[in-house]
């Protein structure tokens, strides 16, 4: 492990987000993570900057609210969680199907 990748940065980014409409984000230099929900918009662009080398042009967050749901008769709350929005500048890019 490099010395510039701690430990804390795999802390705030939990995993990438692969869904259509972030797919059709990244054509366009976006890529989508789902984030601690403590984290903040500094802690976002300087993990995503050192762990995938690139240059991070914005960071945006939202908190997605957990639904109550029921299975089997049984009524249940999932869980919030907060996902970033994380632009890229022009000429960089991340494949987050291959992974760390």
């Amino acid at each position: 492990m490099s010395p510039a990748i701690e430990p804390r940065h795999y802390d705030v980014i939990l995993s990438p987000v692969i869904t259509e409409k972030a797919t059709t984000a990244s054509e366009h230099g976006q890529v989508v993570f789902k984030v601690a929900m403590t984290a903040t918009k500094g802690q976002i662009k300087e993990a995503v900057e050192k762990l995938f080398d690139v240059k991070v042009k914005t960071v945006n967050t939202l908190v997605r609210k957990g639904k109550t749901r029921t299975f089997r008769g049984v009524r249940g709350q999932l869980s919030d969680t907060k996902k970033a929005i994380v632009t890229l500048q022009e000429g960089h890019s991340i494949d987050v199907t291959t992974g760390l």
